[in-house]
């Protein structure tokens, strides 16, 4: 019997298996860099992190109508489903449709929430989104409309807003007074942070309030950080193929989520990209379990951690595996 899972971080865009990705680009007259699957998948041989971003830029950008965005949730939720997710908590980029592509935000919002609605209807599935800002060049002005319509959203499946991007020399603080909107509307915060940069990301992304942490796994080095996320329970989205497909961690022996949990830090288990690193839910926890946390561990740390309401807390507690 296959256990119970709860993923929190996965990027829509970066879950669109190749063929279906080169069916949307075509449909929508888009070009993209590659024309056969196999051109895609060795297009996602990534040199670092900066190449991976790069490269999610210009694939993800061929989505453009509702329809895709629906699809992207409902194909998704169908595929996590087959690996045991009962609840995830998934990201996608607005600013990005809409300042590349000049989409409407309702165009976007509208095609993930459908989505969402169609995912539980056939596979049982919760979704609840998390729409991300980019910290690498996001008009301000932008960041602050995109949290405004995540607010206007809630009540469709919006529980929070996140920052990702490059982390190294694009900080957060230009983007405060969006997290401050979306707080004001109900809406949690969780950037990406320790995962491209250090310590001090990390530290500057609870110092504006962040309620969890996708990556984070740099954690690592600062004892005291580390004492701090275990004492205040801050939860980790942990990414292993992730890390390791984007060279931030060197091979899996490598990987810090032995001693993250050591430090008793609570740490989710996600896929991230999943179509773009060549992996899927189920390879995760397994990879997870090598490195010492169980599928009720990180199942424990999924529900402590998700922004979804006190009703749907309570239907996932009742599915959890049991500790042993």
């Amino acid at each position: 019997m296959v256990s119970a899972k709860i993923e929190l971080h996965v990027h829509l865009e970066g879950s669109i298996r190749p063929a279906t990705l080169l069916t949307i680009a075509r449909r929508n007259g888009v070009p993209l860099p590659a024309g056969t699957v196999e051109e895609l998948t060795r297009l996602y041989e990534f040199r670092d992190f900066k190449h991976f971003i790069d490269t999610w830029v210009m694939t993800t950008n061929c989505l453009r109508t509702a329809e895709d965005f629906r699809q992207v949730v409902v194909d998704y939720a169908e595929e996590a489903a087959g690996f045991g997710a009962v609840y995830l908590e998934a990201i996608f980029s607005p600013p990005e449709r809409v300042l590349i592509a000049g989409l409407d935000w309702d165009v976007i919002y509208s095609g993930y929430t459908d989505g969402a609605v169609e995912a539980y209807e056939r596979f049982g599935v919760t979704v609840r989104f998390t729409p991300d800002i980019y910290r690498n060049g996001c008009p301000i002005d932008l960041a602050e409309e995109c949290a405004r319509v995540s607010v206007r959203y809630r009540d469709r499946g919006v529980v929070g807003i996140g920052i990702g991007g490059y982390e190294l020399g694009y900080p957060l603080a230009p983007y405060a007074r969006a997290v401050a909107i979306a707080r004001d509307g109900g809406l949690g915060f969780v950037p990406h942070a320790g995962e491209g940069a250090g310590v001090e990301s990390i530290r500057e992304a609870l110092d504006l309030g962040a309620d969890r942490i996708r990556h984070g796994i740099r954690a690592v080095d600062s004892p005291e950080l580390l004492a701090e996320l275990a004492g205040r329970g801050i939860v980790l989205d942990v990414c292993p193929t992730s890390n390791l497909r984007t060279r931030v961690v060197t091979d899996l022996a490598a990987h810090p989520l032995p001693a993250l949990r050591a430090a008793g830090v609570l740490c989710s288990i996600s896929t991230d990209d999943p179509a773009m690193f060549g992996t899927d839910l189920g390879r995760e926890y397994e990879l997870a379990e090598r490195l010492g946390v169980g599928a009720a561990d990180a199942y424990q740390a999924g529900l402590a951690g998700a922004l979804c309401g006190e009703g749907t807390r309570e239907r996932l507690a009742g599915l959890a595996p049991i500790l042993g």
